[in-house]
């Protein structure tokens, strides 16, 4: 009977210990999940702040008759596909993602050609709704780089613990995988020819 009651004892502790081990698993990985779709969050919150600003650019830009129009459409083209371009935090597949980043980068793209423009129109250049602007740009642009990094960091923690051993088998029983961070665009890692 003493021998029986010590294994039910020893059963019953092994359960208490891996439900534990599981729970704290669990809720770590809860924890770290859902930072992660806060990150992602801000990413999307300042590349919207970004989108809000370029109609307002754009605006003031047409004021200026001379001014490219088919650097303007290209703008406006280059931003209507960005905001279309949605992928929520609990679908950050590499292809998702490539498709975000292809989209913003559509939209730096044609914000820089659009500000490479305008060094042609030294009154645009002069217009104090202008220069806010082009600052408001700026400082959003840095809002953006800081969000990624913070979002690029939380995916780090969260698929190092849905990695490490023993989480890596709670994971996979509670449908935790790892997500895709932000990546460099192809071709950033060769410095641009600069000639005079």
């Amino acid at each position: 009977m003493k021998s029986r009651n010590l294994v039910l004892i020893i059963i019953v502790g092994i359960i208490l210990v891996l439900g534990g081990c599981a729970c704290n698993g669990y809720n770590g990985m809860v924890k770290l999940d859902e930072e992660v779709k806060a990150k992602w969050a801000n990413v999307q919150s300042d590349y919207q702040r970004r989108a809000d600003l370029i109609p307002n650019l754009v605006n003031t830009v047409k004021g200026y008759a001379n001014f490219e129009q088919e650097t303007l459409t290209k703008v406006i083209e280059a931003r209507a596909k960005a905001t279309s371009v949605n992928i929520n935090a609990d679908n950050l597949t590499p292809e998702n993602l490539a498709k975000f980043q292809q989209a913003q980068g559509e939209v730096s793209g044609a914000l820089s050609r659009l500000l490479v423009t305008v060094e042609k129109y030294p009154d645009l250049k002069a217009n104090q709704n202008f220069l806010d602007l082009q600052k408001q740009l700026e400082g959003t642009e840095n809002r953006i780089k800081v969000s990624r990094n913070d979002f690029n960091t939380a995916v780090q923690g969260y698929n190092t613990t849905v990695r490490r051993f023993p989480n890596n088998i709670f994971a996979g029983m509670f449908g935790f995988s790892s997500k895709e961070p932000f990546k460099a665009d192809p071709g950033s890692e060769k410095a641009p020819d600069v000639k005079f």
